[in-house]
């Protein structure tokens, strides 16, 4: 999990000031790889909205694949002399969650990865959401139609040898991209906020949970390059972008036992990625 697969789109002629700050247009393919990248670590409900007791604690996690981007977008142009690459931060994304029900139907979740290396990367990712459930329609004890309302948030940073990893070093020509003997150590830093609306409901005496959604991001992904080449030219280029993306996602949760349920989701921002996630959950404090 988050391991650097492949050299990232930004390794290429940098631009002439190798300190430069550089806001692209939110159509450059710089900006557009940025929030590509940004979809797959998004905070999405962990499954269908349910009513829990006050005070139960649920421990769980997910895990999916991390899609690759089209060719196209990895020509970059805005930021750095065009040339195209073959990326990949990493193929797979996965975390912890905590779920603490409260009253009047809130809830918390929150997730963190903390800063232990994982191959060549390092991720130090934290994310928050609150959200409000309610009960909009009622079939049975068990089963029903529910509404829930969420704000979820992302902050932190992955970092690693992105733009030039070991494989990409070269001592042949100091004109060209990645001249020098170290690997970078670059940092990726996916920040958002989120608001989603969901529409849930329950079959099978509660069993099973089927629901649908959608919302907005807004993306404040910043991507910074720190490489020393083989000159000592020391380059701190920064990537920041702001974005506003439409999200929509729907998936199943089933309940397999009073304490353990698992997870299915389909999520979408339609401009930039699609992945899925599964997952799976243990309730304490049931009674």
């Amino acid at each position: 999990m988050l391991r650097v697969t492949a050299l990232a789109v930004f390794s290429c002629v940098l631009v002439p000031s190798l300190n430069a700050q550089c806001r692209p247009p939110k159509d450059s393919n710089e900006a557009r790889l940025l929030a590509f990248y940004s979809a797959p670590i998004a905070f999405s409900p962990a499954g269908a909205p349910e009513h829990l007791k006050p005070w139960t604690l649920r421990v769980g996690g997910e895990g999916g694949p991390v899609p690759d981007p089209d060719p196209e977008i990895q020509k970059t142009g805005a930021c750095f002399t065009q040339k195209s690459e073959n990326t990949g931060l990493s193929p797979f994304f996965g975390r912890p969650r905590l779920t603490l029900a409260l009253p009047a139907g809130f809830a918390v979740e929150a997730s963190y990865l903390p800063p232990i290396r994982i191959n060549d990367a390092k991720p130090n990712l934290a994310s928050v959401a609150l959200s409000w459930a309610q009960r909009i329609r009622m079939q049975s004890t068990s089963n029903g139609t529910d509404v829930m309302l969420r704000a979820h948030g992302t902050v932190g940073d992955v970092r690693g040898p992105i733009t030039c990893p070991e494989s990409g070093l070269q001592q042949a020509d100091p004109t060209r991209p990645c001249f020098g003997n170290d690997p970078s150590l670059d940092t990726f830093k996916p920040i958002m906020l989120g608001l989603e609306g969901i529409l849930g409901t329950a079959a099978y005496d509660g069993r099973l949970g089927f629901y649908a959604g959608g919302g907005v991001n807004f993306l404040r992904p910043v991507f910074q390059v720190g490489f020393t080449d083989g000159l000592g030219k020391v380059d701190n280029t920064e990537i920041e972008v702001a974005l506003n993306r439409a999200s929509v996602f729907g998936g199943v949760s089933a309940q397999v036992s009073r304490t353990l349920d698992l997870s299915a989701q389909v999520y979408s921002v339609p401009k930039d990625a699609t992945t899925f996630r599964i997952g799976a959950g243990y309730r304490v404090g049931i009674r």
